[in-house]
């Protein structure tokens, strides 16, 4: 019997290189822009807004562009990755090459159009985030907490977007709570995606903090998360948020919770369900945007 072909033939091979085909990936970067964005004001430039959705899109994309150009042979070697484009076959090098060319063209554009009191701040903020981010997917052959350089990768989107927004990074507890808030939930959300392939990289050979923790990694992903939610939310309350927040936040941290405890009771059980534990993540990180959206314009 001939072998169902994945649902992700569907889409075209190119926007498969650039994971536009699944958004959940794309949000999980915009959202801490989100958050940065409304902690420095309660009602954010409407073309700003865009700016950095467009801007997010593309430096996301140059980042998968270059992971699969970075880990070609190891994805086709592991279970969840072998249906990618490169892995494949179904793109050549030359293509890919390009289009990373054209994303990393598409984000220069995008700060160039940034206000222009902090444009100058902004480019020197993303000259800074360009080589961790072209240079995570090595990570995981020389580092044994690669999620620690994604983590880094992910917190200049805080700072790039308060930069953009108020044209300094004098922002105080707000700007840089947000920012610790993000690398360590950063941290544990891709912890726990590194859990799917352990077996994997184990045997090849490569590392991540999943194989790094051990029998602790469960333990340090709840620690990550408690922390970031309390230091967003004490960024929060110096910005001056109102009641609606503070119930999105304790629902967030309620939810967050049972999802912990269930998927530690997967983990024992043998059969975690990561992908929903990250779709979960994205569904809490935009209550707290949303309480922060509504908490801000009623503080």
């Amino acid at each position: 019997m001939a072998r169902s072909p994945s649902l992700s033939y569907r889409w075209p091979a190119w926007l498969e290189l650039l994971r536009w085909h699944k958004p959940t990936g794309r949000l999980i970067l915009l959202l801490p822009a989100a958050w940065s964005l409304w902690l420095q004001s309660p009602r954010p430039d409407g073309n700003l807004v865009m700016l950095i959705i467009i801007g997010g899109l593309a430096v996301s994309g140059a980042g998968c562009i270059a992971n699969d150009l970075w880990d070609h042979r190891i994805d086709a070697s592991v279970a969840r990755t072998s249906d990618r484009p490169l892995a494949r076959g179904a793109l050549t090098f030359t293509f890919a090459w390009t289009l990373l060319v054209l994303c990393l063209l598409t984000a220069l554009l995008v700060v160039m159009e940034l206000p222009a009191a902090g444009r100058e701040l902004s480019l020197k903020l993303a000259v800074l985030a360009l080589p961790p981010i072209l240079l995570y997917p090595s990570a995981k052959r020389w580092f044994p907490f690669p999620q620690a350089v994604l983590a880094l990768c992910w917190g200049f989107a805080v700072l790039i977007t308060w930069a953009a927004a108020a044209g300094s990074l004098e922002g105080g507890w707000p700007l840089w709570g947000c920012w610790l808030a993000t690398l360590l939930w950063t941290f544990g959300f891709d912890t726990v995606y590194a859990m799917a392939d352990r077996r994997d990289d184990a045997r090849i050979g490569v590392r991540s903090s999943a194989l790094s923790l051990g029998n602790h990694a469960l333990q340090v992903v709840g620690w990550c998360y408690l922390l970031a939610w309390l230091l967003l939310t004490s960024a929060a309350a110096v910005a001056g948020v109102g009641v609606v927040y503070w119930l999105a936040a304790l629902g967030a941290l309620w939810a967050g919770w049972r999802d912990l405890r269930e998927l530690r009771h997967q983990e024992r059980e043998g059969q975690p369900k990561i992908g929903q534990h990250f779709q979960r993540q994205v569904w809490l990180a935009t209550l707290l945007w949303a309480g922060l959206v509504v908490g801000r314009g009623m503080g």
